[in-house]
């Protein structure tokens, strides 16, 4: 039975906390782009609170193997949960629950009621099972053994609770997104941020880094990074207040309309396997790359530097891509609930140039100052000046893929805005198996110093890859109009003129940042990007780059705007 027609849904006694006009009020319009500016607000201070935050972890582990461990035990409780459960929260919540509120008398509360409550119970049990299997589960993503990889079980059994907080996290965050409150999800990282780096610099100060981390060290850094995820969770509960969110447990699930969404969480849920069994290729065969360059005398070769080049990177995509695209989802998914397909048209064209514009200047960017920038941010403590060599060669292979990583995120979305998750499922195959096979090639045929950055170069390679073939998905499922086709013309053609203007701009950025390394990585890290920038504003008017013209054109109006509220104030005499 669907959800529109679950019979407690249209009892006046089946909503405890929120009435039908209540309900339907929490989904007025919101200005997406105030509302995807108030997240990229929050989003860039999480970001820049998460590179404080892996800063002072590399002061305190460097980027050997106790780092590896580390990441591996803080990396597993975030790949279970998203095998498990996380990338169907994501993809599935928001769409039904924009489309319980659309349909329900209730506004949606009591289905809302019950699909918190069969999550947590699954989340609950999933946590319970991690927590026991940690051994099993470390040595499924590494070839540890000895002292290694019983320091590896420590953190991840002191992290591996994370999974109920970070489940509980994106199950509430996405009730607030439907309800159009974004601001809440976005801003709770910084505290999780802050609370990591008190507890690493507590570290460094009783402790002092260095050497072999003993049991108790372990423990702290692994609850200390716990408390981060929990104190994030917590930050939710002021907004879920604010949205008058009165949950109680609900176990009358049957023939409540949840079938839907369990199925379509089956697709994602397979959808995410794909996609970890070949980050488990990725992880098994950095973790034995690092070894085998340790074992060489070459250090920061392995995971750890894997996965903060991967962190840097993904930075734009979070700050532009996820504020934009999390914004739109309840637009989209009410358009594609009412049928509206030139709607949902509109949005995603208008999505796809508004990321382009500013994720490939960006990707120009990363690749340009991969050194400058890396060195900024982790040459401190047990960081070498070799270490943040592998790291910037690695960021510079992934920055590629950030324009395709972007796309891909806005195309599938509009695939789960229209209910579908078995498509972006099968195309998903493309993306991992790519990744996967190529990695296995890169750490086969390069030396150990050079392994994981080929392998964040297949990355980047697979996602071009499976960016084409969904595009191509897309617009057939979305046709265009005769006139003119939203998808293919408009997003296109401006993809096609950024990535013309991003031809001479890495280059020229990188050939800036490299003249001016004796200055310092600041200095660097300025030209490169200035010199970005400068092209992408020269080649704007004669490739008609609109999104760079309106961005350039925002800068002295925003400028004017602070003068005349900030300028002198008019002579008044005395009385």
């Amino acid at each position: 039975m669907s959800a529109a027609t679950t019979p407690g849904a249209a009892s006046g006694t089946d909503t405890p906390g929120t009435t039908a006009a209540e309900g339907r009020a929490d989904h007025r319009p919101v200005s997406v782009l105030h509302s995807s500016a108030l997240m990229a607000a929050g989003s860039l201070v999480s970001r820049a609170t998460g590179f404080v935050r892996s800063a002072v972890v590399a002061a305190a582990l460097g980027v050997g193997l106790a780092a590896d461990g580390y990441a591996v035990g803080n990396t597993v409780p975030n790949i279970l949960y998203t095998l498990l459960l996380g990338g169907a929260l994501n993809a599935v919540f928001v769409p039904e629950l924009v489309k319980a509120a659309r349909r329900h008398p209730d506004g949606g509360a009591a289905y809302t009621e019950r699909l918190l409550t069969v999550c947590t119970a699954a989340l609950l049990l999933i946590t319970v099972v991690a927590v026991l299997a940690a051994p099993a589960v470390v040595a499924a993503y590494t070839n540890y053994s000895g002292g290694q990889a019983a320091t590896t079980v420590v953190f991840a059994r002191c992290c591996l609770p994370q999974i109920l907080f970070l489940g509980l996290f994106t199950l509430l965050g996405q009730v607030l997104n439907a309800k159009d409150r974004f601001a809440a999800m976005m801003w709770a990282p910084v505290l999780n941020n802050l609370v990591v780096i008190g507890v690493f610099a507590l570290y460094l100060k009783t402790v002092g880094g260095g050497g072999t981390l003993t049991t108790g060290e372990a423990e702290l850094l692994g609850w200390g990074t716990t408390a981060g995820i929990v104190a994030q969770t917590l930050a939710l509960v002021p907004s879920l207040r604010a949205a008058r969110l009165r949950w109680r447990p609900r176990f009358d699930w049957r023939g409540s309309g949840l079938s839907r969404p369990l199925r379509s969480a089956g697709w994602l849920v397979l959808l995410v396997l794909t996609n970890q069994l070949a980050y488990w290729v990725v992880t098994r065969l950095a973790t034995t790359a690092g070894e085998r360059a340790a074992a060489q005398g070459i250090g920061g070769a392995g995971f750890s530097a894997y996965s903060n080049a991967y962190l840097l990177w993904a930075v734009p995509h979070g700050i532009v891509t996820v504020s934009l695209v999390t914004a739109l989802m309840p637009r989209m998914s009410r358009a594609a609930a009412d049928g509206d397909t030139a709607g949902l048209r509109r949005d995603v064209s208008g999505a796809l140039r508004s990321t382009a514009s500013a994720v490939v200047p960006a990707a120009c960017v990363l690749g340009a100052v991969a050194g400058p920038v890396m060195a900024i941010v982790f040459q401190y403590g047990r960081t070498g000046a070799d270490d943040v060599a592998v790291m910037a060669g690695t960021l510079a292979a992934f920055a590629p893929g950030l324009v395709a990583f972007s796309v891909q995120y806005v195309l599938a979305r509009t695939f789960y805005a229209l209910s579908d998750t078995r498509t972006p499922f099968l195309l998903n195959l493309v993306v991992a198996g790519l990744n996967a096979g190529l990695s296995a090639l890169a750490f086969l045929l390069l030396p150990a110093r050079w392994a994981v950055t080929g392998m964040a170069g297949a990355y980047s390679v697979a996602l071009f890859a499976g960016c084409a073939v969904t595009a191509r998905t897309l617009a057939r499922r979305l046709p265009a109009a005769p006139e003119r086709g939203p998808l293919r013309s408009s997003g296109a053609t401006a993809l096609a003129r950024l990535l013309a203007a991003a031809l001479p701009a890495a280059p020229l950025g990188h050939l800036a940042a490299t003249r001016t390394a004796s200055l310092g990585p600041f200095a660097a890290a300025l030209a490169g990007t200035g010199a970005v920038v400068a092209v992408f504003a020269l080649l704007a008017r004669p490739l008609r780059l609109t999104g760079v013209e309106a961005a350039l054109a925002a800068v002295p109006r925003a400028l004017r705007r602070r003068t005349r509220r900030d300028g002198p104030r008019p002579h008044r005499p005395l009385n």
